[in-house]
């Protein structure tokens, strides 16, 4: 009985450090910090903390993850524009992909792999942004000309502080496998 009771407050602990740190993310990505910005673009926080919850997650896990983070994204940008891409497509492609990757086994869990993994979802999540403007019907030169300067911004900023989210998540997640077995 005991054990079950410490298994429940570690459950309900665990939930609620992932349901915090998505917040915390999520207020981030809103929040313009002094020299954290490279031309105007700042780290995707909720990519971050898609790409290191993914890894050790099955796909279609990571997939839904990316679904709600982007309807959670799309949500806090709502406009009142006809025309609005969602961030749910990038987002779900990004999980999905870095899920196959790891059961694969082409990447290793540390922090260069995590953060080569998070560049190269930044630039996918910015295309998939990109492609979706360019059906709906934004000026394409336009587009495709910002797509580059965003894409490579977020890409390398969002690799550069990947392992302050990677870091404190994984070792917390790899303590609660630990105690489970």
């Amino acid at each position: 009985m005991l054990n079950r009771k410490v298994s429940l407050s570690t459950k309900f602990l665990n939930w609620a450090v992932t349901i915090g740190s998505v917040s915390i993310c999520t207020l981030a990505m809103y929040t313009r910090f002094p020299g954290m910005t490279l031309m105007g673009i700042a780290p995707n926080w909720l990519l971050i903390w898609l790409v290191t919850w993914s890894v050790n997650r099955p796909v279609i896990l990571s997939v839904m993850a990316g679904i709600a983070l982007g309807m959670l994204q799309d949500g806090m940008t709502f406009t009142d524009s006809k025309v609005a891409p969602t961030h749910a497509l990038g987002l779900a492609i990004a999980g999905g992909i870095t899920a196959l990757l790891q059961k694969q086994r082409y990447i290793q869990e540390d922090f260069i792999s995590v953060a080569l993994i998070v560049f190269g979802m930044a630039v996918i999540v910015e295309t998939m942004h990109a492609i979706q403007l360019t059906f709906m019907g934004a000026g394409m030169s336009n587009v495709w000309t910002l797509q580059q300067r965003i894409a490579l911004s977020s890409a390398i900023l969002s690799s550069l502080w990947s392992p302050a989210i990677y870091f404190p998540l994984s070792r917390w997640w790899r303590s609660l496998e630990r105690k489970e077995e």
